[in-house]
């Protein structure tokens, strides 16, 4: 009897929560205002170009730095993870990330399966609630997308969909609503206009956990790994690039003048991260490389991507100098750190997007925030405190789900399927004949 009777109590709970959480729903939507088509066409094309960065950006841009033998596997592995991830966030992602603040936490079930978002305007915008759920999509998926860079060439496939579920619920999902959607680095203040703590920081220092937990390739640091066809790696960093401008800019919810601002500060950023690697590679071993300049590129565009609504030009060419060079030298400590962070998460990702939120405490001047070197001192303290926690939350979070993972169904594939490769062992495919 006691057990029934907490299991209908349980289910009272859950129903009485869906239905005040839709009925706070179409009230916040009911409030917003009406609809602006220029705004809403703008976030639209906005979410076409993230998904751009995901599939072919990124899928490119890594299946181009492993080996032959893995390249089906590893554009198998943001492929599958930009379709699960999707129906993840439409079933429960979305409404943990910006449901009704429980707390500071978590949100709410309100919008569980996509109850309650409907075609009216989302809350203080002029786009509807399904175009910015939408939009939020693709950064939910794009974040778990690049974490995989890290253990390339040696994760089983069931591990991967698996830790993909439980890290997108577990850990973005928390960290969204903690910045985005009400909770309480929010009410903190922090400033993170497109994702570089809860896209960049999340995934760079969670890609050092699961390095370490899965340990190094088979011959690494013994037989050569080169990349296996860097013009597919350039046609995916064109691609990045060419999306980033709807990962920002889109950032701004509007077709408006912080848009605009974004737009420029990410292309500025773009360029100086590239010119500074470059440079900084060729002092260092004598001959700039075509990886080098794409990989800058990389690092100036997630190094911004916090401020790029806060930073004037100049401090955005600032943010890419110092993101090129910085992260640049995170790569070359890697091997002397002993980690096999097999494609540079940790080192562009992690590192940028941790550099580009420090860099928004200090630099901020426009779209009405200040940092530190414009009468703010407050505001460095608050990037300080939002950078090191989602480092921390990432880190420990991804140590228990890879755990649980390696539990239930292990990480690593067998040696005799790692020296066959991806494409073969889990797959059955070739990507060359």
């Amino acid at each position: 009897m006691k057990q029934s009777a907490f299991i209908y109590g349980w289910l009272a709970g859950v129903i009485g929560s869906l239905s005040c959480g839709i009925a706070d729903g179409w009230a916040q939507d009911g409030a917003a205002g009406a609809i602006d088509t220029g705004d809403t066409a703008w976030i639209l094309v906005s979410s076409a170009l993230v998904l751009c960065m995901v599939l072919p950006g990124l899928a490119l841009f890594y299946g181009g730095l492993v080996r032959s033998k893995n390249v089906l596997g590893t554009i198998m592995h943001t492929g599958s993870i930009l379709c699960l991830i999707s129906l993840v966030w439409v079933l429960v992602g979305y409404s943990l990330a910006f449901g009704t603040d429980m707390g500071g936490v978590i949100g709410s079930l309100e919008f569980i399966g996509l109850l309650g978002v409907g075609e009216e305007a989302w809350s203080g915008t002029g786009i509807p609630h399904l175009v910015f759920m939408v939009f939020q999509l693709m950064f939910a998926a794009i974040t778990v997308a690049l974490i995989t860079g890290s253990f390339a060439e040696r994760m089983k496939f069931t591990a991967l969909l698996l830790f993909a579920v439980l890290w997108s619920v577990l850990v973005y999902s928390p960290l969204a609503h903690w910045v985005w959607g009400g909770g309480w680095l929010a009410e903190m203040g922090a400033l993170d206009f497109a994702g570089g703590a809860v896209v960049h920081v999340s995934s760079g220092f969670g890609a050092l956990v699961c390095a370490i937990v899965l340990g190094q390739r088979k011959g690494h640091g013994v037989e050569p790994m080169p990349p296996h066809n860097l013009p597919m790696t350039v046609l995916g960093t064109g691609l990045l690039w060419f999306g980033w401008f709807g990962f920002n800019a889109g950032s701004a919810l509007g077709a408006n003048g912080g848009a605009a601002s974004a737009f420029v500060a990410t292309h500025i950023a773009a360029c100086a991260g590239g010119l500074s690697w470059m440079v900084a590679e060729w002092v260092r071993s004598g001959k700039p490389t075509v990886l080098g300049l794409a990989s800058g590129v990389i690092a100036g565009l997630a190094t911004i991507t916090p401020g790029a609504g806060f930073l004037g030009p100049l401090s955005a060419l600032v943010v890419g100098l110092l993101a090129g060079v910085l992260c640049y030298m995170a790569v070359v400590w890697k091997t002397r750190l002993g980690y096999d962070d097999s494609l540079d998460v940790v080192g562009i990702h992690g590192v940028g997007g941790f550099t580009g939120i420090v860099a928004t405490g200090l630099l901020a001047s426009v779209g009405g925030a200040t940092g530190l070197f414009f009468g703010n001192p407050d505001q460095f303290v608050i990037q300080l405190v939002l950078g090191v926690a989602t480092l921390l939350f990432a880190v420990v979070g991804t140590y228990i789900i890879l755990k649980v993972v390696d539990g239930i169904v292990g990480l690593r594939i067998a040696p005799e399927e790692e020296t066959i490769g991806l494409d073969l062992s889990q797959h059955n495919e070739r990507a060359y004949s």
